[in-house]
């Protein structure tokens, strides 16, 4: 039994001002609005500017979900940032979010990389966090720039993708019955890292002018096979999430698929029972943020009064790795 319960407190989202829409596309690549809408449901994304880092798009984000969660940045002792395009190999991005919140104390702070599930790893890492009193103020985040990471050159990859970060505050109680985070269920397959990857960058293609030719260091994906296993495993996770929070699919009030394609989120929600209706969606206006999508739109659900205090929401996502998994919490 755990020593300790938890609450979420509050979250918060950000996405840089320029907003670049599929038309805009139009002008360098051989597509189309029509073209891109149809295939992904994305109609526009947000890039950030050359100069804006992940950390900083982190901490935007952070500062709004500390504030809601009526504290200061002081009172936070643990950040746990999910990415895969961190600010920089080391120092973590968590550290440079930690300095530049100002927090006046020394905190624990580490990253989480697990591509576009990374949001739901570190749900359940916070909690673990909480439930055995290491930890009493999480703050964590998922926030990407994956606009610097993309071929621009490739009309397959770099349509989908755009930058922004979302922020949660979870909270230890000294209930152990009280916990928000009622299951989560993760996985990972290693055997399917060719068909989507970032090759360039680390000890097995280390930046030199050979791996820069052959463009290494962008975004690699092969699109029907990552949609054929993400479906799968996305519906898997929501049965397993929601099986052990003692509840079934119908009981939720809503459902956050990882926003990275509208044909992947439609076959999602068509194949969890119940979740007719019950499907956030705001792809169109984001693309894919990678591990920055579920806490965004969750956030955005709180704003708009889709859910309320108590509601049932599972979180589920698909990432690089693979990795999968979802969360099933209680507002």
């Amino acid at each position: 039994m755990a020593a300790y319960g938890l609450k979420i407190l509050a979250t918060g989202s950000y996405t840089p001002p320029r907003v670049m829409t599929n038309a805009d596309f139009e002008k360098f690549l051989d597509t189309s609005d029509e073209w891109i809408t149809t295939r992904t449901g994305i109609r526009e994304r947000h890039i950030a500017d050359d100069s804006v880092t992940t950390s900083d798009l982190a901490v935007e984000a952070s500062r709004i979900a500390i504030r809601d969660a009526g504290l200061v940045h002081d009172d936070i002792d643990t950040i746990i940032v999910a990415t895969v395009t961190p600010d920089m190999f080391f120092p973590s991005s968590a550290c440079f979010v930690h300095k530049k919140l100002g927090i006046s104390h020394e905190v624990i702070a580490f990253d989480v990389f697990a591509a576009c599930t990374g949001f739901v790893y570190g749900m359940a890492t916070a909690a673990a966090y909480l439930r055995s009193g290491l930890s009493k103020n999480v703050l964590l985040i998922g926030a990407e720039t994956l606009s610097k990471f993309v071929d621009w050159k490739d009309r397959g990859t770099c349509i989908l993708f755009g930058d922004g970060a979302g922020a949660m505050v979870l909270q230890r109680t000294d209930d152990p019955s009280q916990d928000a985070v009622r299951s989560v269920y993760l996985g990972a397959d290693g055997n399917y890292d060719h068909l989507l990857s970032c090759p360039g960058g680390g000890s097995k293609y280390r930046v030199t002018h050979e791996s820069v030719d052959a463009n290494l260091h962008t975004l690699k994906m092969s699109g029907k096979e990552v949609f054929k296993v993400a479906v799968n495993s996305m519906v898997r996770a929501v049965e397993e999430a929601c099986t052990r929070a003692g509840i079934s699919p119908q009981q939720l009030d809503l459902l956050i698929p990882h926003q990275a394609n509208l044909r992947i989120i439609n076959a999602v929600g068509e194949r969890v029972s119940g979740s007719e209706g019950k499907v956030f969606v705001n792809v169109h206006k984001y693309g894919n943020m990678s591990s920055a999508t579920t806490i965004v739109a969750l956030d955005e659900a709180i704003r708009e009064g889709r859910v309320k205090p108590g509601s049932l929401v599972c979180m589920v996502a698909f990432g690089g790795g693979f990795t999968w998994g979802a969360a099933v919490i209680r507002l």
